[in-house]
């Protein structure tokens, strides 16, 4: 009998079959391009305090379905690497290290990882072929942003409880289910355009 390996049994990204071939340019055009558009969008802000309202988390869900969880990973980690060292990249054009020690820093590391869980489950499972498979992987990872965010957010200033939920989660909840919505639909809607082709 012959053995499937994980690799072989993994359903292929959007990326993956739209740029089919392997190389390393291809690889870095694609993690550079998906922290690039995470810091494009990061751009468009509600200043909320003490974590503001961005787009972010779309950006990270759909990089992170797009690219698979290795790439997605790295695409996030460049993302953060590149805010870390200066590069208006953060929400609002802000930078640097101390970003990662402010109340945001939870949600901004907790991205390498929720990318990863979003490429990892349409990898295995192939969820974002239908808007509901879609919608379910986008909302695993969007528990990881909030478990990281709100974990952080709680050390950094103290907030507990109900106060903690109106700081970190509550006022995000709405535009969160919107994001997830947006993208359920965008990439099924991706899907159905390279099968046409």
């Amino acid at each position: 009998m012959t053995r499937i390996s994980p690799a072989t049994a993994a359903h292929p990204t959007l990326a993956r079959t739209l740029v089919p071939r392997s190389s390393l340019v291809r690889d870095a055009l694609l993690v550079f391009g998906g922290a690039a558009l995470v810091a494009l969008v990061a751009q468009v802000e509600i200043p909320l305090k003490p974590v503001p309202i961005t787009l972010q988390t779309l950006a990270v869900l759909l990089v992170g379905a797009a690219l698979g969880w290795k790439r997605g990973a790295a695409s996030m980690t460049t993302y953060l690497l590149a805010g870390a060292a200066g590069l208006p990249v953060f929400a609002g054009g802000s930078a640097g290290l101390a970003k990662f020690a402010g109340p945001t820093g939870g949600y901004l590391l907790s991205y390498v990882f929720a990318a990863a869980l979003v490429g990892w489950l349409v990898q295995r499972s192939a969820l974002d072929r239908k808007p509901a498979g879609a919608a379910l992987a986008m909302l695993a990872a969007s528990v990881v942003i909030y478990a990281f965010g709100l974990t952080w957010l709680s050390l950094v200033t103290g907030l507990q409880g109900q106060a903690l939920l109106n700081a970190g989660l509550t006022p995000f909840l709405v535009g969160d289910t919107l994001k997830i919505g947006l993208a359920a639909l965008l990439l099924p809607g991706a899907w159905a355009l390279v099968r046409r082709r």
